[in-house]
């Protein structure tokens, strides 16, 4: 069973930086490595979009279009944890931040933090 919480989130200035992680404290140490992670947002009034994936060993990533050059998606499996590291932040950028974890051959993300929200202001 994966078990995940968001952590990092805070109010920062344009052009600033943030690290957001993702920590499974899930019973079973095996587990989180065998899942894709993902991060997701929701901005104010609008709907949920991926923001970026990586697969289970970290070889493999994806970044939308809209945060592609600026963020990086990473994982340490050894300590059950996925982060998004943010740089060059905009107004834009501002949402509810989810992480989320998916087993390669599941058609849905099956497991959900609780958000950490990410404000940047102008």
């Amino acid at each position: 069973q994966v078990q995940l919480e968001e952590s990092g989130g805070g109010l920062v200035q344009a052009e600033g930086s943030l690290r957001l992680s993702c920590a499974d404290s899930g019973r079973t140490f095996s587990t989180f490595s065998v899942y894709a992670m993902g991060w997701f947002r929701r901005p104010p009034g609008k709907e949920r979009e991926l923001v970026a994936t990586i697969s289970p060993s970290g070889l493999t990533t994806y970044y939308a279009d809209s945060v592609k050059g600026r963020f990086t998606i990473s994982r340490d499996n050894a300590k059950k944890t996925a982060y998004l590291e943010m740089n060059s932040l905009k107004p834009e950028d501002t949402a509810v931040y989810y992480c989320a974890a998916k087993a390669l051959s599941a058609q849905v993300w099956n497991y959900w933090g609780q958000g950490t929200q990410v404000t940047v202001s102008s």
